[in-house]
Order: structure tokens, then sequence, then C-alpha cells
């Protein structure tokens, strides 16, 4: 699926990827997925066939796109092709520029365990809450100690950069919409801007702003 302009988010059981503007999700077979837009979006599926699947990584995840993999999934989507064989090869296209690409995964995974799970379902319902993981912990009924291990074991990452992963998703779904960067920051739980772009750009690769700029050029 691969977001022209806008944003969309692919969920598994795995938990949610998301892809801004100018890239491409992939969901190999056998996962059951769901998708979600933000903004005006220009969203385009492409089905890879069973037997060319094991060319692509084998968990869902997130690819940035260059230049000529835009254009042949444009071919691809944009029309009927004509041509005998023509679709094949633009796929074979395609695959091969998505094997050679490094992943971007702006992967929220979820956790199994009650602990955090009880947490993530906190952070879920009001991404922008402010409170420490001792507090979250206490409301949930376990320790800080406790939920920060069981993020590290079971998700992989630590809480807080799970928690910045979380807001980074909400953030560009805010963005798509046309909110403010300003008005992000604050709704998704940054004491200012600066922090938030700094936040942002390390993890999307460009500033919100330009972010906004580039989804209203894709539009017009």
């Amino acid at each position: 699926m691969y977001a022209v302009a806008g944003a969309l988010a692919t969920t598994t059981e795995r938990g949610t990827w998301v892809a801004p503007a100018h890239r491409v999700t992939w969901t190999p077979p056998g996962f059951e997925h769901a998708h979600r837009f933000h903004g005006t979006t220009d969203a385009r599926l492409v089905t890879v066939p069973v037997d060319l699947c094991g060319e692509l990584v084998a968990h869902p995840s997130v690819f940035a796109v260059g230049p000529l993999l835009r254009e042949a999934l444009l071919a691809l989507t944009d029309r009927a092709e004509p041509r005998p064989g023509a679709a094949r090869r633009l796929l074979a296209v395609v695959i091969d520029e998505l094997a050679e690409t490094p992943e971007q995964s702006l992967h929220l995974p979820e956790p199994h365990d009650d602990g955090p799970r009880a947490v993530t379902d906190l952070l879920h319902a009001d991404p922008g809450r402010s409170a420490t993981l001792a507090d979250l912990g206490r409301a949930a009924g376990a320790s800080e100690r406790t939920v920060s291990r069981l993020f590290h074991t079971e998700l992989g990452m630590s809480f807080h950069r799970w928690r910045t992963t979380l807001r980074i998703h909400h953030a560009l779904a805010r963005l798509s919409e046309g909110r403010s960067v300003t008005d992000t920051a604050m709704e998704c739980g940054w004491s200012n801007p600066s922090s938030f772009i700094d936040a942002f750009t390390e993890v999307v690769g460009q500033t919100p702003g330009r972010y906004q700029s580039d989804l209203r050029n894709r539009r017009r």
C-alpha cells in the first residue's frame, strides 16, 4: 500500500505500522490486517503474487519510496496495462526496489502481558498524557520496575521509545489533517514545538513543517 499523499496505518496482531506520505507498507501473506487513512489520502494498492513474496521480508514493514519505485507503483495503479507481460515486469521492478531499500519502520508493537497492556491502553486513550511510568504503573496496578522490564523483554524497546513512537503516529495523523505544528506538539504531549520537531525529524526523517509542505505540494 503506497501513500502518495496523506498517511495510512496498517494494523496486524504484531502492532501498527504507519506510512506517512511517500512511504509504502508491505504486509506479507498470513497476516490479518486493517488499514486506516488520515487526511486527504491518495493510497495505491498493489498485490504481490504468493510465488514472489519470498523475495521480500517476512514481516510487515514500511519502506521509503525512491523515484524509480514511485514511478513503477504509479504505472501499476494509474491505468490498466494493455501490453502483454508489462504489469509483471513492472511488479518485478517494485520487488527489486523493495528488496534493496532499507526499512523505515514506524512500528508500534502491542503487548500481550496484562501489565504493559494496561499502560499502553491508557496512553492510546490519551497520547498527550504527561504521567510518568511510575504514575501509569500505579494506575495499571503494576510497579514501575516490572512494567519497564516487560517493555524491554516483550516489545524490544523502552517505555520512552514506545510512547514517543505512539505520539509520532498521532502527530502524523494530525499534520495530515491540517493541524498546525504547534497545536500538534501540544496535543501529542510535547512541552514545546522545538522538542517535538527534534523527535519528529529523528523518527520520520524530515521536519513536521517540511512534511506538511510536501503534502500540500502533492495535493496540488
